[in-house]
Formats: C-alpha cells, sequence, structure tokens
C-alpha cells in the first residue's frame, strides 16, 4: 500500500527543520551577544576615566573648576583654608605661620618682589652649611619694612596691603592707648609720619571711622580704622588693621588712591576683615 502522500511530507518537513535547527545551533552568535562582556567591561572603563578625569581636572583647577565649584559654598571653602590653593570669589589667601597671621587678598595680585628675594636668601642662608656672615646674614633692615606685601602687578605701589609686625613690651595693650577714637588717632599719626619721612611733603591724616572685631577664644581685639592721608603729590584712602598679642605689635594697611575708593572699597575692606592671627 502506498503511504500518503500528506505523511511523506511531513516527515521530509520534520527531517528539514531538525537539519535546519542543528545548522543554527552550529553557527555562531551575532555579534551584538558575543561582544556584550567586552562592550560592558569597556563602558566600566569609560565610566571610570570620566570619574577619574574628573577628580583631576578638581584637583589642579583646570579651567577654574574648583574655584567655580567652591564658589557655591564660599564660607565653607574659607573656612577650611581651601583658598590657600584655589582662589574663591576672586581672592587667595595668604598664610604666614613664622609670624602667625592670615588674611585674604585679590587673586590678580602678586607678592613685592624685594620681600620675596628677602625671604629666599633668608631660606638660603639658614640652609647653608657654611657660618652665617659677621653681619647676621639676610635681614630686614627696619622692624617697621612689611614682612608682606601684595599688590597689581606693575603698579606704581600707591594700591596694595602690606603688614608690618613690630616687638613691643608684652606687657603692652592696645587699650592703653585709650579707646577706639584713640587708637585710630595714633595708626593714622604714625602712617601719616612714616609717608611724611619717607616722601619728605607735609602729610595729613584724617580719621574717618573705627570699629573693633573680638576673637574671645585668642584674646584678641582688632582695631580696623578708616583713614585717608593727604599730601601735596597724592591723595590716599586706608584701611588699617591692629592687634597684639605675645609681645608683637601686628598692622596691617590696605591702602588705594582717592579717586579708585569707590571702586575698591569693598575689596580693601574684605581684607581688613579677613586678617587674623593664627595661634
Amino acid at each position: 500500500m502506498l503511504r500518503p502522500y500528506y505523511l511523506c511530507g511531513s516527515s521530509k518537513s520534520l527531517s528539514f527543520h531538525r537539519i535546519f535547527m542543528r545548522k543554527h545551533q552550529e553557527r555562531p552568535p551575532p555579534p551584538a551577544v558575543e561582544f556584550a562582556p567586552l562592550a560592558s567591561r569597556f563602558e566600566r572603563r569609560f565610566l571610570l576615566g570620566i570619574g577619574t578625569a574628573s577628580l583631576v581636572a578638581v584637583g589642579a583647577n583646570f579651567g577654574g573648576i574648583t574655584s567655580f565649584l567652591l564658589g557655591f559654598s564660599p564660607q565653607t571653602g574659607r573656612d577650611l583654608k581651601l583658598d590657600v590653593l584655589y582662589p574663591i570669589g576672586g581672592y587667595t589667601r595668604c598664610i604666614d605661620t613664622n609670624q602667625g597671621f592670615e588674611f585674604i587678598y585679590p587673586v590678580d595680585w602678586v607678592g613685592d618682589q624685594t620681600l620675596l628675594y628677602r625671604a629666599a636668601g633668608k631660606a638660603e642662608s639658614e640652609r647653608s652649611l657654611d657660618p652665617p656672615p659677621l653681619s647676621g646674614g639676610p635681614r630686614r633692615s627696619n622692624v617697621n619694612e612689611p614682612v608682606v606685601a601684595f599688590g597689581p602687578p606693575g603698579s606704581s605701589g600707591e594700591l596694595n596691603v602690606s603688614v608690618i609686625v613690630s616687638p613691643i613690651s608684652p606687657e603692652f595693650s592696645m587699650e592703653a592707648l585709650g579707646g577706639g577714637q584713640e587708637v585710630g588717632e595714633a595708626v593714622v599719626g604714625t602712617v601719616a609720619a612714616g609717608s611724611s619721612r619717607r616722601g619728605g611733603d607735609a602729610v595729613k591724616g584724617t580719621l574717618i571711622e573705627w570699629r573693633m572685631r573680638e576673637e574671645a577664644e585668642k584674646m584678641v581685639k582688632y582695631y580696623e580704622v578708616e583713614f585717608k592721608v593727604e599730601s601735596p603729590s597724592f591723595r590716599r584712602h586706608n584701611v588699617a588693621v591692629c592687634c597684639v598679642r605675645n609681645g608683637r605689635l601686628y598692622t596691617l594697611n590696605a591702602q588705594a588712591p582717592e579717586s579708585a575708593w569707590p571702586r575698591l572699597e569693598s575689596d580693601l575692606y574684605a581684607i581688613a576683615n579677613s586678617f587674623t592671627l593664627t595661634y
């Protein structure tokens, strides 16, 4: 008896299906499946690279990234002293560990070259194995010379900030001069007298206002004094800060030409308000 045709056809279809499945199973997986582990590994490395590059960019302040981020919380950055490395809000920080003070100043200002050379010479003499010269090596020729000074590059020197540290009797206090008015007048008189000696012209100093802030934990009082200094050859506006501790008188003086005061008032007061002793 002949088999029905449809049974033969079904058998052929079943055989063809088996052959097709066998060949399909032997065929290599498509590229998307084969390279999936490699793509996943590449993605992880790519993301890790981005993260690392971001950290490097932040650490090196490339393009001002770190300063930009710190600008969202400037006080936190300043409390952590990060503005020693990264400018915050347009200011950077000076910390003098030898004399024990710190303050902020505009980021585009530079240090006084004479003072920098003197400091470098002093450091070199201290490292040298040779005995110091009879004169005692590099030193300040005048105790009233600044220990640090900053100002715009290429300027005439009328716009700057400087700090003078002078030895005094350990028993001396600012209150010995009287109240804030007397302290302010003493500061104005000292600056005016110094300007007269340097320039030769008669110099007049005018006290504008004074204020006092205190760090109770350090037992230090800071007297801030705003005043004008005038002579036939110049007119300047100043903000000074004075304080005393451990037999030292600290005086920060930030000054600008009178004509530039309206534009620079906020900068000079930012400098003055930031001045503090570090120990």
